[in-house]
């Protein structure tokens, strides 16, 4: 039985894109169609499907190959507006470069929108 299974996503994506897979199918819940969709609007995959197994249902995602490393981020910290500067540096290779996933109380948004919308929540995961 799997707990949390963001962190078996962001692993299956990664690996998919390191070797070079066109396609990636991964487990479905609420948080990862909204973590996905925010990497399918980011560029970072192509389109992505849900696949019913008569189970909780599949992802099938489709790979771009621009991946460099994504991960979910344990425990889930909690972050201020004012202190995305030090998760950018503690999870981001370089300034601009990737992105940051936040849960926040109106929903899965990128820091660039938290900081548009002037709201803070818990880290789920980051990409670049």
């Amino acid at each position: 039985m799997r707990h949390d299974i963001l962190p078996d996503v962001m692993y299956s994506l990664n690996n998919a894109d390191k070797f070079g897979k066109q396609e990636c199918i991964v487990p479905a819940s609420s948080t990862v169609k909204s973590v996905l969709k925010i990497l399918q609007e980011e560029g970072y995959i192509g389109s992505f499907e849900f696949v019913d197994d008569q189970k909780s249902g599949k992802f099938r995602v489709e790979m771009k190959g621009k991946i460099n490393m994504s991960r979910a981020v344990r425990p889930r910290f909690a972050a201020k507006t004012s202190g995305f500067k030090k998760w950018e540096t503690r999870f981001l290779p370089a300034r601009d470069m990737g992105t940051l996933i936040l849960s926040t109380p109106t929903g899965v948004m990128t820091k660039k929108t938290a900081v548009e919308k002037g709201t803070g929540g818990k880290l789920v995961a980051y990409v670049y």
